[in-house]
C-alpha cells in the first residue's frame, strides 16, 4: 500500500460510500472530498463531511497509519488545526487536537474493492516488467483515450519547454529574434555541443548578428570566431586566415570578448561538426531576412521546409569539414531529419510561447503542425513499438517521451489517464 493510492481512492471516491463509520463507530457521509493540495499542509482542503449527522467543513489528512500523524509532527503544526477527518489504511493509534479533542479517523481498508487493489498490484508488483508498468495491458486501453491523453501530454511537454523560452525572453527584454537565434544555435549544436552553443549565443548581442547579416564573410567569421573555432595560430589555410582576419576586425569594432573555450568534435559524424553547423547557421541568417516573423507565419511543415532547405554552406565547405583538410565534394545542406528536429525543438515551442504572448490559442494549429512531422526514432519510441503501441508522427513520439520520462519512470500511474483506466477496469 502506498499513500498516493489512498489519495487516489479518496479523491475519486473509489470506496464503498454507504455505511461508512469512524473507528469510534460514528457514521460518516462524504458530501465533498475536498480539493487536493500538492503543497505543504493537509492533503485535501475544504472537504464537507457529515459525522454523526453533524456537518463539518474543513481539511482531510491522509496517512498509511494513524501514527504517521505524530511521526510527521502534525500535532505541532498550526496548518493541521482544521483537520476534520483523518483517513488512513491502518488505524493503529488515536490522535488528538491541541485542545485534547480526538480527531475522527476513517479506516479505508474496510471499504475498498479488492479488484482495485488487485489491479494496483498488477501495475506495481510485476517482476517481469521490461519497459513500463502497464506494458502487458497497454494495447487493451481504449484508443480514443490514448489519443486524447497523448494530445494532453504533448501540450504539457510544450509547457515545460516554454519555461526556458520565457526565461530567456525575460532576460533579453522580449527580444524574440535574439531568443530564436539562441534556440537555433542550441539545436545546431546538437546534443554534444547544444548547451555550449546556447551559452555562446546568449553572450552575443543579437544586434551584432543583424549588423553583419549582409555579408557572409562577416557573419561566418563572427560565428566561427565567437564559438571558439578560429584559435589555431598554426593553421595555414587561406580561408581560415581570411575569416580570422575578419573576426579580429569585428572584435575591435563591436568590443567582443575573445573566446577561450572550443566546441567538441569527438564522437560526432562529420555532418554534425560544429564548423559545418555554424556555417549553415550563418547562411540561414544571410538568406532569410526577418526570419522570426516568417517562421511564426508558417502553418504547414512544407512551408517550414522551404525556409530551411535552401540553407547550404558557403563553397569552401563543399570540400571541407574542418579547416585545411580537403574532403570529397558534397553540398552541405540541412537534411530533412535535421529540419524536423528544428521544428520539434525550436519552432513549435517558440510558436507556442508567442501565441501566449499575444493572448491567442494556437494549440489546434500546433497539434496539426507537429502531426505533419515524421516520428522520432529513439529507445523510448522503440520501447512503445515493442508493446504494440505504434507511433505515426512527431506529436505521438514527443507525447510518448513525456509519458515515459514524467510518468512511467517515476511510477506516477495514478496521475496518468491510462493508469487510471486500468485501475478502474471491471470495478
Amino acid at each position: 500500500m502506498r499513500e498516493d493510492l489512498l489519495h487516489f481512492i479518496w479523491k475519486h471516491h473509489k470506496f464503498t460510500m454507504a455505511l461508512l463509520h469512524t473507528s469510534r463507530k460514528e457514521t460518516v457521509r462524504v458530501k465533498a472530498a475536498g480539493i487536493q493540495n500538492q503543497q505543504a499542509g493537509p492533503d485535501f482542503f475544504n472537504a464537507k463531511i457529515e459525522i454523526n449527522n453533524q456537518l463539518w467543513v474543513g481539511n482531510v489528512e491522509i496517512h498509511l497509519k494513524s501514527s504517521d500523524w505524530y511521526a510527521h509532527h502534525h500535532q505541532n503544526d498550526a496548518n493541521y488545526d482544521n483537520v476534520i477527518l483523518h483517513v488512513v489504511w491502518d488505524d493503529d493509534i488515536s490522535i488528538f487536537r491541541k485542545d485534547g479533542s480526538e480527531i475522527p479517523t476513517l479506516e479505508l481498508k474496510h471499504y475498498v474493492p479488492k479488484t482495485l487493489l488487485q489491479h494496483y498490484q498488477n501495475l506495481f508488483k510485476n517482476p517481469k516488467i521490461t519497459f513500463i508498468n502497464c506494458e502487458k495491458d497497454f494495447s487493451t486501453i481504449d484508443s480514443f483515450l490514448v489519443e486524447n491523453w497523448l494530445h494532453r501530454l504533448y501540450i504539457e511537454r510544450l509547457e515545460q519547454k516554454a519555461t526556458l523560452i520565457f526565461d530567456l525572453l525575460k532576460k533579453s527584454n522580449n527580444d524574440w529574434e535574439g531568443v530564436l537565434f539562441a534556440l537555433l544555435a542550441r539545436n545546431f549544436g546538437t546534443k554534444v555541443n547544444g548547451e555550449f552553443f546556447l551559452d555562446k549565443a546568449l553572450q552575443l548581442n543579437f544586434s551584432i548578428i543583424r549588423k553583419t547579416s549582409a555579408s557572409i564573410d562577416q557573419l561566418e567569421s563572427l560565428l566561427l570566431g565567437h564559438f571558439g573555432l578560429l584559435q589555431d595560430e598554426e593553421c595555414t589555410d587561406m580561408f581560415y586566415k581570411h575569416l580570422k582576419k575578419e573576426y579580429t576586425y569585428l572584435t575591435k569594432k563591436f568590443t567582443l570578448p575573445l573566446s577561450t573555450l572550443t566546441p567538441k568534435f569527438f564522437g560526432l559524424r562529420p555532418a554534425n561538426f560544429p564548423t559545418i553547423r555554424l556555417a549553415q547557421l550563418a547562411q540561414l541568417y544571410i538568406k532569410q531576412q526577418n526570419i522570426f516573423t516568417s517562421l511564426m507565419e508558417q502553418k504547414t511543415v512544407k512551408n517550414l521546409y522551404s525556409i530551411f532547405e535552401a540553407t547550404a554552406t558557403s563553397p569552401y565547405w563543399d570540400t571541407h569539414f574542418t579547416f585545411g583538410k580537403i574532403s570529397k565534394k558534397n553540398k552541405k545542406k540541412l537534411s530533412k531529419n535535421f529540419i524536423d528536429l528544428l521544428i520539434i525543438n525550436t519552432i513549435i515551442p517558440l510558436k507556442f510561447c508567442y501565441a501566449k504572448h499575444l493572448g491567442e490559442d494556437w494549440n489546434d494549429m500546433l497539434l496539426t503542425l507537429i502531426a505533419q512531422v515524421k516520428k522520432e526514432d529513439n529507445t523510448i519510441v522503440r520501447g512503445f513499438e515493442n508493446i504494440d503501441s505504434k507511433t505515426t508522427n512527431a506529436l505521438e513520439s514527443q507525447a510518448k517521451i513525456q509519458l515515459y520520462t514524467q510518468y512511467c519512470t517515476q511510477n506516477k500511474c495514478l496521475q496518468c489517464a491510462l493508469g487510471v483506466q486500468l485501475l478502474n477496469k471491471d470495478i
